[in-house]
């Protein structure tokens, strides 16, 4: 009997960690916000330290949903093939994610020095849009994936935790 509630424990794991892994990334996306308003506001980081930050929470969400496609999507689809509709919508997110991302790269690598309302109204719109595409990805996500997850067993996460799972301290 132990060794059934360990593995389910661990079954139940995995929806867990998907929740957790989307609360860091709303977390470092909000840092992010901040970030940007403390700078237009005059009193924040500088243009090069907004885009290291930029660049880091794009290199996590990036390695997040490329683990998805790659490794989660793939294992689901031959599990629960009534799912392929809806890998394929979050495969949809995950490119429009992209191009926003990289919309949000390009204003702030051409940050002036000294905040300027233009540039401010710009950055706020990009930002706000990734946050609300991202937002609305992950709540979809959650509904449709988190209990699926938990029913799955894939020995293979087990001891090598896969990409899509990753937090800041497993990198």
């Amino acid at each position: 009997m132990h060794a059934r509630s360990e593995a389910g424990d661990r079954l139940t794991a995995l929806g867990t960690q998907l929740l957790e892994v989307h609360i860091w990334l709303r977390e470092m996306l909000d840092d992010l916000q901040d970030g940007i308003d403390d700078y237009f506001d005059g009193n924040g980081l500088p243009p090069r330290d907004l885009r290291a930050h930029c660049l880091s929470f794009c290199t996590v969400l990036t390695r997040h949903h490329t683990g998805e496609d790659r490794a989660a999507f793939p294992a689901i689809a031959e599990k629960f093939p009534e799912l392929r509709k809806v890998l394929s919508d979050l495969r949809t997110d995950h490119n429009q994610i992209d191009w926003l991302m990289g919309n949000l790269r390009k204003l702030l690598d051409s940050l002036p020095e000294q905040p300027d309302p233009a540039t401010a109204a710009k950055v706020r719109e990009e930002v706000g849009a990734l946050s609300a595409v991202m937002q609305t990805h992950f709540i979809y996500e959650e509904k449709k994936l988190i209990s699926v997850l938990n029913s799955m067993d894939v020995p293979e996460w087990r001891d090598n935790r896969p990409d899509f799972l990753l937090v800041d301290d497993d990198a």
